[in-house]
């Protein structure tokens, strides 16, 4: 009877622990803890870890490597997080590979991502600390659906306003019903298309006159290319300037002569003061003339009476057969 109840005490410890090793197993297994692979630890640091905890898996490129072993608390803006990586994947992660947080599916657990970097480094070794990427949380992704939201409510309700006032207004139904506006659109577009043409040939006469002018042909090209021609304007415009110069002086000259002909006037000499002034002079003018005008008709009458006198009638007559 003693021997059966020690047999019965011997079965029960040995169920027991086939029960413990059994839970360990599971928990182990549910964690994807590698309990008979070996592994090692690398290290990666967040500002905020989202509820990620201990036991959170571990993938690289999309692959199972590991699990989170620990999640420890630096300071108030720095959380360190450490992996348990398989070492298999040794020779596969890099130095500069990039670890980013993720969920498992839209609202599973919290998951970290290994991103191999594109340019070569050398392979991460145990207790290295990886570098970090800023993820979107769903609590961030969900708080810019609501602002979206509220966005697309508000623009909602623009539109519907916008089309009670459309609805409401009979001018622009009238507008819309004018038998008339396709016909005067068409005609509107044919003119601005024919504008358009119109431009579109002035831009090209425009660019190939450039064209003639960049080539030097035409008086103008020739003027803007052609170096002789440049010099001569340059010795033309020297050559106007000059004369301007020469005209400013004979400006000057005749602006001294008339204000002394003026002072002269003015004061009562000179020949200026007597044609223009000296009513005296005018009449001594006057007689002058008319003294020169009688002397003339005498000489004349002189004249004509030698064509007369018979000596010298003959002469005036040989002079009128030259002329003939």
């Amino acid at each position: 009877m003693a021997k059966r109840a020690i047999n019965n005490v011997k079965l029960g410890f040995f169920v027991l622990a086939g029960l413990l090793i059994m839970i360990f197993s599971l928990y182990m297994i549910g964690k994807d803890t590698n309990m008979f692979g070996s592994n090692y630890t690398l290290k990666v640091r967040f500002e905020n870890v989202h509820g990620l905890t201990s036991g959170n898996n571990v993938r690289y490129s999309g692959i199972q490597v590991g699990t989170v072993k620990r999640v420890k608390i630096l300071s108030d803006t720095l959380i360190e997080v450490s992996m348990l990586i398989d070492t298999k994947m040794k020779q596969y992660i890099h130095k500069n590979d990039i670890v980013s947080m993720s969920t498992d599916g839209l609202m599973g657990n919290r998951i970290l991502n290994i991103t191999p970097a594109k340019d070569g480094s050398p392979l991460a070794e145990n207790g290295d600390l990886l570098i970090t990427k800023k993820s979107v949380s769903t609590d961030e992704m969900l708080e810019t659906l609501d602002k979206t939201n509220k966005n697309i409510r508000d623009i909602s309700q623009e539109l519907k306003l916008t089309v009670l006032k459309i609805n409401n207004s009979s001018a622009l139904w009238k507008l819309l019903t004018e038998e008339t506006l396709p016909d005067n659109l068409r005609a509107s577009s044919f003119s601005i298309r024919k504008a358009a043409a119109n431009a579109d040939g002035m831009v090209q006469d425009l660019h190939t006159i450039i064209n003639d002018l960049r080539a030097g042909k035409g008086s103008l090209g020739s003027i803007l290319t052609d170096t002789a021609i440049a010099y001569n304007l340059n010795e033309a415009v020297l050559s106007i300037q000059q004369v301007g110069n020469h005209a400013d002086e004979l400006v000057r000259e005749l602006d001294d002569l008339t204000k002394g002909l003026k002072s002269d006037v003015n004061s009562g000499k000179g020949p200026a003061h007597a044609i223009l002034k000296d009513s005296t002079l005018v009449i001594k003018l006057n007689n002058s003339l008319s003294n020169i005008e009688k002397g003339t008709e005498a000489f004349n009458q002189n004249m004509e009476a030698l064509k007369h006198n018979f000596l010298l009638r003959g002469y005036f007559k040989r002079l009128e057969k030259r002329k003939k």
